[in-house]
């Protein structure tokens, strides 16, 4: 290497570092744009939107919510992996687009390499529901009537892949039973036909699920928690129902394309933790059925290499494909 060239990186190598930190301590310095992958009014529109104004009332720039739907969520993920890693362009990511689509086809990132974790932030439990009809009133009941009549049951699901599809299969995985999948347009459709009776049961969300639950037009038999929901109190958890491994829930994370400064995701990283630690925060998305979680940002890939493991096995098992 020549003297010249050597003296050209000895002085460069500094500039660099003073840009890369002169850039964090500026930032930011214009609003932020919070990809949603989903449309509006869902579990992920709601959070999106909390986490936005708080954060933004942190950072002192407005987050707008940017709602992107399209392929299950693939699209606006695919946006953020591929955006300007200035920490202008973020992610609500989800378990959909993250950790289940990598199993079912080819997606146009990488869960893993594509993105910098901010934190993961939330995450959102189901309530097993059946049609008030069905003889069963606890989860003991439902699995002797299932193996009682093979294949004659069934449950609703928002779509093929989804989260109300594959909890279900976790569900059949643990108990050994046969129950028929009939998946419908999205998690509302699916809510109907059990209401209906044209379905048995679902794997519903809480918040949706539990208003007709208060009316006697659904039959709550556990909830998918760990612990049991501040939301259902009186419904038990699966594995005090005698049935483990279904504490499943879909989870939420805050993310950035791969390539953004170390130093902006240690703000960003620094605030959400602030707003978490909010109590107004906390108790919004407790009314709403989310259960808080955070974790460092280093802490991302093995998390989510574990739930592309763990949904993939579910996923082969079952023998799910996308049409």
């Amino acid at each position: 290497m020549s003297s010249t060239l050597l003296a050209r990186l000895v002085v460069a190598t500094p500039f660099a570092v003073m840009t890369v930190n002169t850039l964090a301590q500026a930032y930011p310095s214009r609003p932020l744009r919070l990809l949603v992958p989903f449309a509006p009014g869902g579990g992920n529109d709601f959070l999106a939107r909390l986490l936005g104004q708080k954060l933004g009332e942190r950072l002192g720039q407005q987050v707008v919510a940017d709602n992107r739907p399209g392929a299950g969520g693939n699209l606006a993920t695919d946006f953020v992996a591929k955006a300007a890693p200035d920490g202008y362009t973020l992610l609500l990511g989800f378990i959909g687009p993250l950790a289940i689509s990598p199993n079912l086809e080819k997606v146009p990132y990488d869960s893993v390499k594509d993105f910098a974790a901010v934190s993961l932030l939330a995450s959102s439990y189901h309530v097993l529901a059946i049609h008030p009809s069905l003889p069963a009133r606890s989860v003991k009941q439902l699995i002797a009537l299932a193996k009682a009549k093979p294949g004659q049951l069934n449950y609703a699901s928002g779509g093929s892949g989804t989260p109300l599809h594959l909890v279900p299969e976790l569900f059949k995985s643990a108990t050994g039973v046969n129950i028929m999948h009939i998946a419908y347009k999205g998690s509302s459709p699916a809510v109907i036909a059990v209401l209906s009776g044209e379905a048995h049961m679902l794997f519903g969300s809480i918040t949706s699920s539990m208003p007709h639950v208060r009316t006697g037009k659904l039959t709550a038999l556990a909830v998918t928690n760990p612990n049991r929901s501040p939301l259902a109190p009186e419904v038990p958890t699966l594995a005090e129902s005698g049935v483990r491994g279904v504490e499943a829930g879909s989870w939420y994370a805050l993310v950035a394309p791969a390539a953004t400064p170390k130093e902006i995701i240690g703000r960003l990283h620094k605030e959400v933790l602030a707003v978490a630690g909010s109590a107004d925060y906390t108790q919004q998305l407790q009314n709403q059925a989310f259960e808080l979680l955070s974790s460092s940002p280093e802490d991302y890939p093995q998390f989510v290499q574990g739930e592309i493991a763990k949904w993939g096995k579910v996923i082969k098992s079952a023998g799910i494909k996308v049409n």
